[in-house]
């Protein structure tokens, strides 16, 4: 039997707030499809009991390339918010509730007093306290987690990471660069052998919500025990990035960029932070190239704006940066005004 989607399943997602209790049998449910879910189906559900976000895992990403993921993700995702929960209260969803028989889960739904970070970022509205805050963010959860035998083994979802990032992003940038791809396919080993903490694996500002007592971390579909620097250095290009995107706020793109690093590194306990400062700086300009030529370019940048990162990505994969100052050296005079 194929998946049920709630898209087009009424009675399914009915029956799931049945379940639950959160609807009462003599009331409508009524589902209002969410814009922005790449890999998942998102909706709204209002109800007397109060306001649902409903998330369902989808076998194939909504992306120009070919990209198959394994729908079971979702319940690694649900896991990793229940350990987040215990460690950061409040700064991840709460998980009210699960239905195996459509991969899906319910969360509260988030209101207008949330604001989406990346949409903040664009608008040009950089705020460095919010950067670091997450960064602080991040290093807790790593921090309470690393060399954790229980978790690593809950947590061994090295294929689902391997389709969900290594592969869209390293692997396929290496198949449209044969020339880097010694160096790509070697980051992807190290990254993949790599298990210290639990990681997220999507640390991105479309998952980032500035609420009214801090940030709340969304997405964690990827979740996996595994390198710390995956996670740092996939957060740290989206400040890259923007800073292509909007030089007029490079400046203050790259002290945002520091301050989720320095606040981040404050947490590391598990191995010397020098170890991990350079993993991070040697993946950093790899993720940079794979949101331009891997499964998942990023959509806001122009092409001269992307043939100016790729030059900018390459020579830095080619010079093996030992630290972020590197590259932030060269990004803020290549690109922030």
């Amino acid at each position: 039997m194929g998946q049920v989607d709630l898209a087009h399943d009424a009675a399914a997602m009915r029956r799931i707030f049945l379940s639950l209790g959160l609807a009462q049998p003599d009331e409508e449910v009524r589902a209002v499809a969410l814009a922005g879910g790449v890999s998942s189906g998102i909706y709204r559900v209002d109800l007397r009991s109060g306001r649902y976000c409903v998330k369902q895992a989808l076998p194939r990403l909504k992306v120009a390339k070919d990209w198959e993921v394994p729908v079971e993700r979702v319940f690694s995702e649900i896991a990793w918010l229940r350990v987040a929960a215990g460690i950061v209260p409040g700064r991840v969803p709460a998980v009210l509730g699960e239905d195996a028989a459509t991969q899906s889960f319910v969360m509260p739904f988030l209101g207008d007093e949330y604001r989406n970070w990346k949409a903040e970022l664009l608008a040009g509205r950089v705020d460095v306290s919010l950067a670091r805050s997450v960064g602080d963010l991040l290093g807790r959860i790593h921090a309470a987690t690393a060399d954790d035998a229980a978790l690593a083994a809950r947590f061994a979802t090295d294929a689902n990471f391997h389709a969900l990032r290594l592969e869209p992003y390293l692997v396929e940038t290496a198949r449209e660069h044969p020339a880097l791809a010694d160096t790509l396919l070697a980051l992807v080993e190290r990254t993949a052998s790599t298990r210290r903490v639990l990681v997220h694996g999507d640390v991105s500002p479309k998952n980032v919500l500035a609420g009214p007592k801090g940030p709340v971390l969304l997405d964690a579909e990827c979740a996996w025990f595994g390198d710390p620097a995956f996670d740092v250095a996939f957060c740290l290009n989206h400040f890259l990035l923007k800073a292509a995107h909007l030089p007029a706020h490079g400046r203050a793109l790259m002290t945002a960029f520091h301050g989720f690093a320095h606040a981040c590194f404050a947490h590391v306990h598990w191995e010397p932070v020098e170890a991990l400062q350079q993993r991070v700086a040697t993946l950093l300009p790899a993720l940079t190239l794979a949101r331009i030529d891997g499964k998942s370019p990023v959509e806001y940048l122009d092409a001269q704006r992307r043939a100016a990162v790729r030059d900018a990505a390459i020579a830095l994969l080619r010079q093996a940066p030992s630290s972020l100052e590197t590259i932030a050296v060269r990004w803020t005079l290549e690109f922030a005004a």
